[in-house]
């Protein structure tokens, strides 16, 4: 490990290892033991202990790790011709966004004690998330995957529903013209309102000032917009929160362009499969990880997992390396979430998360496996919403019949699970909770000074596109350029098992 890399990623988390494929040698990686690997190794679900090390001095051996900011960031550099090297503490993939196998490690990590029930299944047939999220289908890590063709390895499925809380009860997100006519979200006036203000949208485009209507993108507030439509409060809660995906009402007074195209994103997204505009991974997020984490070793990155970190060198304000049971390995930059450098970032607030069991469907979802739920802040005296993300068996991270419901959202007061009732009397009955409060981290500094970029935790959305954001932007700051997609594309095969 004494070498010098241009790259070094601490954490596994997906942010991180993407940005590690954008970094890694030009140079082809064939694989050691393929056929062990292909059946274990890059298929494991996340949890289970990587079992493939080699001599760490080797310039082509390998460990596999992997958080997923950090593993988004790690592949991006792998493919622009750096040399990473990217280290773990954990002995899992996903870190912060792990899923977690079997049952009975769930257990032990939130201290609950004795084994699950007999009525659980098999241990083996569980894998849950600790960080809920879905892929918008037309969004920003989508767009990732394609480019970078990891889609190769995963298998998603589209997630059944999207659903808004109103009044105590739940309803289905209307998007489209149709759905918005027989909603019974609205009445017989507001549904021809909300009909004109999403023609409205469907037909703006920015380059276009015929479809501006009146209204100037860059300058008029979106509370203006509606203002325009004649839309009422609840139609401008589920439209700015179930539809543009804004966490509180900050938006309103922002001039509008932004707020249209995260509507148009919605819309697009739902128009690809139907049912609703999110996707979601068979065996859970911690495939997303470790399909970049393949990628990057692709092009030469070398991964240790299990790896304790005894100290970041720092020399004259600027990171030079990174200690490890003794051996130095010394880099230009680093990348890393904020549990390696807690120094160098500051709370800004805290996140609660409920992981829920349950023997049956949400009620009032027609029964889906999957779906979405966003419990906007105005319908339950909130500043912030309350999010609900359930999948189940139907994605091979429950044992037959069992879902796995999650609630998160902003802590607010000095009782976070109170705040969160509204949405777990949605769930009931409810079979097993696991709570959990994380803090929000955010880096003190942009980096540039000591090349120690740091990712921010995950907020309480159930999408990815703030962690897309948070990805662009470390990539900016390593390299002074403007994300680009086309950057991401994959010039190189999995070449493993070939002489």
């Amino acid at each position: 490990m004494n070498e010098e890399y241009d790259v070094i990623v601490l954490g596994t988390g997906l942010t991180v290892s993407t940005e590690e494929r954008i970094c890694v040698g030009s140079r082809e990686f064939v694989f050691p033991e393929a056929e062990a690997m292909k059946r274990t190794t890059w298929v494991s679900q996340l949890g289970v202990r990587c079992h493939y090390h080699k001599d760490l001095d080797s310039e082509d051996g390998f460990v596999v790790l992997v958080i997923l900011d950090e593993c988004i960031l790690s592949g991006i550099m792998s493919v622009n011709g750096k040399k990473v090297l990217h280290m773990d503490r954990n002995p899992y993939y996903g870190g912060e966004s792990a899923s977690i196998t079997p049952l009975e490690d769930l257990y032990k990590r939130f201290k609950i004690p004795g084994a699950p029930p007999a009525s659980m299944g098999r241990g083996r047939d569980w894998n849950v998330d600790l960080i809920p999220k879905f892929l918008m289908a037309n969004g920003q890590l989508v767009k990732m995957l394609l480019f970078t063709e990891v889609t190769r390895y995963l298998d998603f499925k589209v997630t059944e529903g999207s659903f808004v809380y109103k009044g105590g009860k739940i309803y289905k997100v209307p998007s489209t013209e149709a759905e918005a006519l027989a909603s019974s979200l609205m009445g017989l006036f507001e549904k021809r309102r909300f009909r004109k203000f999403l023609v409205f949208v469907a037909n703006f485009d920015e380059k276009d000032p015929r479809t501006f209507e009146g209204i100037d993108p860059k300058k008029t507030v979106m509370r203006e917009v509606y203002k325009k439509f004649d839309l009422g409060q609840d139609v401008v809660d589920f439209t700015g929160h179930a539809l543009a995906l804004y966490r509180t009402d900050d938006y309103l007074d922002q001039p509008c362009v932004e707020t249209i195209n995260r509507i148009k994103l919605y819309s697009e997204s739902l128009a690809r499969y139907g049912k609703s505009p999110y996707l979601y991974p068979l065996y859970g997020l911690g495939e997303l990880p470790q399909g970049f984490a393949r990628l990057s070793a692709i092009y030469g990155g070398t991964y240790m997992l299990n790896k304790p970190i005894e100290e970041i060198i720092v020399q004259n304000g600027k990171v030079v390396g990174v200690k490890s049971e003794g051996e130095i390995a010394r880099c230009k930059q680093l990348i890393c979430d904020p549990s390696y450098v807690k120094d160098r970032v500051e709370k800004v607030g805290q996140v609660i998360r409920v992981i829920c069991i349950l023997s049956h469907p949400i009620k009032n979802t027609s029964d889906a496996n999957s779906c979405q739920i966003i419990i906007p802040q105005n319908q339950v005296n909130r500043k912030s919403d309350i999010y609900v993300c359930m999948i189940s068996s139907a994605h091979n991270v429950a044992a037959q019949g069992k879902y796995i419901a999650i609630v998160s959202t902003t802590v607010e007061t000095k009782e976070p699970e109170k705040e969160i009732r509204p949405a777990l009397e949605l769930l009931e009955p409810i079979e097993q909770k696991f709570v959990s409060i994380s803090d929000l981290l955010v880096p003190k500094d942009l980096g540039t000074e000591s090349q120690i970029f740091i990712s921010r935790t995950y907020d309480a959305t159930t999408h990815f596109e703030t962690t897309c954001d948070d990805i662009k932007d470390i990539y900016k700051r390593m390299t002074g350029s403007e994300f680009d997609f086309e950057e991401m594309k994959r010039k190189k095969n999995d070449i493993y098992g070939e002489d």
